[in-house]
């Protein structure tokens, strides 16, 4: 009845001219079902169902949103990822298995890659490091999903200047990734970083420029200031 009742919520609060304007931000090769509601409604709907279940254990949750994940529209996908995110304080080892088969197996478009990573595969890696290497893999899967999660999980653990070395790390595995998406993602990751570390991620753009791909290098200094962008767009 729960599930029931989230997607009868759901259902109330389409909005049709949303619906065709959100479709162009999505040109993934798998055709994406919205239902068309709007975000902030989708995450007050989240909220108001997860405190209906909040008391239940960490295993029956997991399997409420694995049955969301189940369901055709993108906006119980975006729900499942949010409850998941609100335990991350639960979060042990062997939660790894279960959100490498959640990525398999239910993400197929930036959007929810992205959520997923922030919220839940990065808290879950800044909690248990000893899983990068595993991440640092993914870089080679022929799934263009793990590979742009390798990259963005990373955005959740700049805080850390530790986590600098893997930035650079995974950028060098994925530099020459022909998928554009893969390259927006670690192009912002790199965007993300100069926030804080604008002189290393400048010297980082400035080494590689002449290999790395227009698209990931237009977003990596997209927030650098303007003689620095002049630098590294010169050929």
């Amino acid at each position: 009845m729960l599930l029931s009742d989230i997607r009868k919520e759901l259902k109330e609060n389409v909005d049709k001219a949303y619906k065709e304007s959100i479709k162009r931000f999505f040109k993934e090769d798998q055709e994406i079902n919205f239902l068309g509601v709007r975000t902030a409604i989708v995450r007050k709907i989240s909220k108001k169902y997860f405190l209906q279940i909040k008391d239940k254990s960490k295993k029956e949750i997991f399997e409420l949103c694995e049955q969301l994940l189940e369901k055709e529209y993108s906006e119980e996908h975006g729900i499942a990822f949010g409850w998941a995110a609100r335990l991350k304080d639960k979060f042990k080892p062997t939660d790894f298995k279960i959100f490498k088969s959640w990525l398999k197996k239910y993400v197929n478009n930036w959007g929810h890659c992205d959520g997923f990573c922030s919220g839940v595969i990065g808290p879950f890696v800044f909690m248990f490091p000893e899983f990068m290497g595993e991440v640092k893999e993914w870089t080679k899967s022929r799934n263009r999903w793990f590979r742009r999660a390798s990259a963005v999980l990373l955005i959740s653990l700049l805080e850390d200047k530790k986590y600098l070395k893997d930035v650079f790390e995974i950028s060098d595995l994925l530099m020459m990734d022909q998928d554009d998406l893969v390259q927006k993602g670690y192009g912002w990751l790199l965007k993300e970083a100069s926030n804080k570390y604008q002189k290393e991620v400048f010297g980082y753009v400035m080494k590689n420029k002449t290999k790395m791909p227009r698209t990931a290098l237009r977003y990596a200094i997209e927030k650098m200031p303007k003689d620095m962008r002049k630098k590294a767009m010169a050929k």
